[in-house]
């Protein structure tokens, strides 16, 4: 099996330092089951191409498989494994550009974080669902695609299509975001994978589906299809990516017992009671102008708009492309120059002052303080409570003691988290936040109450004193 990347950026055989592998050299990683290669068909100032070609040997595949895993005689040995991209050619290219695809690139690091033109090319793919899955999991991440049906056979038009198809995307994409991409749909659009899934796999998923997977219009159907459709890995993914305060159900696989099913059905997804909880307490303290700090994709932004009370509304954020994220889903192109006075978007990072986080009656920081290394917290507390002295700062954290609840849940709940705090640890926090810039703190919980863990989310309500110098 085969997969091509080509980029333009000039000059472009820099795309050799972004994935440490020299256009020089044809280089060669023994897997499990088979070898992948390494080398580049093409290689000039103008346009350089990199081809990751997976030999598999079936007998080493067959060999691989557990103990107790079924046998399908023939089908151990004949099966489309050695010639159509799978998950693994996936395992290949997390090992072979595992470096690249954590962004890191010492030589190169402003190419490294840039987005650059790419073409991606793997001439076989087996995609359940036809080209149309194709274009529904890669266009709404910014790639142009060519998804071309690959007949049963070229002398009998009349057999029609085969599941596979030869696909070709075009965008400019960092790189790092388009391997980890390829990472996770590779095995999606195959809907099947060659390894028993485990716990970890949750962590895998949301590791590379980092940064999009959570606002992809279709992260339920990935997330399913990733985990083999295991109800209870699936519950567990999209329960943390929900800890993300983006827009994502909590879907399950159908339940045996129809009181389950029912229960399911009824309940409400945790970020979606995060936004009502925050919005409520807005109403509560009279807000009339409020800023979302750290706003990700705009989905929490999108109710302050549809709320008339709120007259003046700003999102800011770090990532410009959550910001490109929000601007669509507020459709800021399509407002009137009245409402586009009323709402404001615009790039910014919590640990540096700046003057357009001022003049707010309210300030929300929804599950943000958790991605900020501890070292850097003093400086958030700083530009946000010091400087930008809203009259209130609403924040919510998750609360690490509830995490034991959740099903095959290792360590944090999600990769980017920096620390997940006990109530006790967050009350102390916030206790002295407002101590120190002269406001009174509140305390609820969000979520559905366990009596020894508390609630998955803690929110703290900041109210600025009055008699508070300005």
């Amino acid at each position: 099996m085969l997969l091509t990347v080509t980029t333009t950026q000039k000059p472009a055989t820099d795309l050799g330092y972004l994935l440490h592998k020299h256009p020089e050299r044809v280089q060669e990683f023994k897997q499990s089951f088979g070898t992948a290669t390494v080398f580049y068909p093409e290689a000039n100032e103008e346009r350089c191409t990199v081809a990751l070609m997976l030999d598999v040997d079936p007998i080493r595949l067959a060999r691989s498989r557990g103990k107790n895993a079924p046998d399908f005689s023939l089908a151990q040995y004949v099966n489309d494994r050695s010639y159509a991209a799978s998950s693994l050619l996936g395992v290949a290219m997390a090992d072979v550009f595992s470096t690249a695809r954590s962004g890191r690139c010492n030589s190169r690091q402003e190419l490294a974080d840039s987005a650059i033109p790419l073409e991606i090319v793997i001439p076989v793919l087996p995609c359940r669902g036809g080209a149309e899955i194709a274009h529904r999991l890669f266009e709404p991440l910014g790639w142009t695609v060519e998804a071309d049906s690959i007949p049963l056979d070229d002398a009998f038009a009349d057999w029609g299509d085969s599941r596979y198809v030869r696909l070709r995307l075009t965008g400019v994409v960092r790189l790092a975001d388009a391997l980890n991409q390829l990472h996770v749909l590779l095995p999606v659009l195959d809907e099947s994978k060659h390894y028993w899934q485990g716990p970890d796999e949750v962590d895998k998923l949301l590791r590379s589906g980092e940064g999009w997977l959570a606002t992809h219009p279709d992260a339920n159907l990935i997330t399913r299809r990733y985990l083999g459709r295991r109800g209870g890995l699936t519950r567990v993914a999209l329960a943390r990516l929900a800890e993300l305060g983006d827009e994502v159900e909590e879907a399950v696989e159908p339940a045996e017992d129809e009181e389950v099913l029912q229960a399911v059905e009824k309940r409400v997804p945790l970020n979606t009671q995060r936004h009502e909880a925050v919005h409520q307490v807005l109403l509560e303290l009279g807000a009339r102008t409020v800023i979302d700090l750290g706003c990700g994709p705009g989905q929490f932004l999108d109710r302050l708009v549809k709320t008339s009370a709120f007259t003046r509304i700003a999102g800011s954020d770090v990532s410009t492309r959550s910001l490109q994220y929000a601007a669509r889903r507020l459709h800021v192109d399509r407002m009137s120059e009245r409402q586009a006075e009323r709402v404001q978007l615009f790039q910014s990072a919590l640990t540096y002052e700046d003057d357009r986080y001022t003049g707010y009656d309210a300030a929300v920081l929804m599950e943000v303080i958790e991605h900020v290394d501890p070292p850097r917290l003093e400086a958030l507390e700083r530009v946000v409570f010091g400087a930008a002295k809203p009259g209130a700062v609403v924040v919510t954290t998750p609360n690490g003691e509830y995490n034991v609840l959740y099903e095959g849940l290792a360590g944090m709940r999600h990769p980017d988290h920096r620390f997940e705090w006990t109530r006790d640890e967050f009350a102390e926090w916030s206790d002295r936040v407002a101590a120190a810039h002269g406001y009174g703190v509140e305390r609820r919980g969000i979520g559905d109450l366990d009596d020894t863990h508390g609630t998955p989310t803690q929110m703290a309500i900041f109210t600025r004193k009055e008699g508070t110098d300005d």
